[in-house]
């Protein structure tokens, strides 16, 4: 099988072939058809996330076929269709796992930084990680909504808005695309805030935002002001700068819920923040079952996920690409099985 791998921190791309790898018992081996280039494979890039053992192979927004499944998985079966998100598995005994909620397991592990992931023909997957893929959604779509996609849909969906409440997206990037098109198929008045006036604002309107406001030549916080303030801002800017302030624009109860990382601190303004009850809140993507839903919801709303496809070996070119924020808006890797 091919895989493209990193050697060691900040080392290239190599493509290389190796033995096609054989599942435990609690374990499935796919198949991959597509992979999501997503920013956090960065991680694993750089060396930036802890205890990364090199070779790895980055990827953790995968879509493919399982091929064979270990002697003690009995829910799923070879040939049928499944994705793997950011959640790659949780130890089970951790108070949060006790609690059920796996996305925050103290052990938890993730395709591409904790096991090998998708930039290759094939990968392991224990089978807690699986999410089925619905039969309207080829890989190429799937495969970017089981992270970029369940972030965005999953945070819109845990933030306490109701249909009607004004919800920005902050940043038009690849969450920003998908943000823009859940939040209007979930009724909310949805405003995009990005940093162009031309086709940006056209396409942005087109994906379903009813308001767009261009924070290069606006306020963008007097501009949520002055339509009342936000229920709900998702920022997916990569900037702690950027979400300090946006923080404005929320309107009493408001929440900014952060799922852009960045290294920046977020500065707080704390009398806005106790006289309007306003909040602050990360979100973690979600479960396999949470990317289901997100596979599912995609399919009855018609959102889709606008990629760019390259071929496996090209995965290095398209890394870049993604990295270079030209990306229009996701990148995607083929392998053609």
């Amino acid at each position: 099988m091919r895989s493209v791998h990193v050697t060691k921190a900040n080392g290239p791309f190599e493509l290389v072939e190796k033995d096609i790898p054989e599942p435990g018992a609690r374990q499935v081996r796919i198949k991959i058809q597509a992979c999501g280039v997503c920013h956090s494979d960065s991680f694993t890039k750089e060396g930036v996330f802890p205890g990364i053992q090199y070779p790895r192979v980055p990827g953790h927004e995968i879509a493919g076929v399982i091929d064979e499944v270990g002697k003690d998985v009995s829910q799923w079966q070879p040939k049928q269709r499944v994705a793997v998100g950011w959640h790659g598995g949780h130890c089970g005994h951790c108070e949060s796992c006790r609690r059920g909620d796996f996305i925050t397991c103290k052990y938890g592990q993730v395709p591409g930084i904790s096991y090998d992931g998708g930039y290759a023909d094939y990968m392991i997957a224990p089978m807690e990680a699986l999410a089925s893929i619905p039969e309207q959604l080829s890989a190429i779509e799937a495969a970017p909504l089981v992270c970029a996609g369940i972030t965005t849909y999953n945070a819109l969906r845990n933030s306490g808005a109701r249909a009607g409440d004004m919800v920005a997206i902050f940043g038009m990037g690849g969450l920003g695309h998908l943000g823009i098109q859940f939040a209007a198929k979930m009724g909310f008045n949805t405003v995009a805030i990005g940093r162009s006036r031309d086709k940006e604002e056209e396409l942005m309107k087109n994906l379903g935002a009813k308001q767009y406001i261009d924070s290069r030549s606006q306020n963008a916080a007097e501009e949520l002001n002055k339509m009342g303030g936000a229920k709900v801002i998702l920022a997916t800017v990569p900037s702690g700068k950027a979400m300090t302030e946006i923080l404005g624009g929320l309107a009493a109860n408001g929440m900014l819920v952060v799922i852009g990382g960045s290294d920046e601190p977020i500065q707080v303004p704390t009398f806005p923040m106790i006289l309007g009850r306003r909040s602050l809140i990360g979100w973690p993507s979600g479960t396999s079952i949470d990317s289901q839903d997100t596979l599912s919801f995609s399919v009855l709303s018609g959102v889709r996920s606008m990629n760019e496809v390259f071929p496996l070996e090209r995965a290095a070119e398209a890394y870049d690409h993604m990295m270079s924020g030209k990306a229009r808006f996701r990148c995607v890797l083929t392998t053609g099985n």
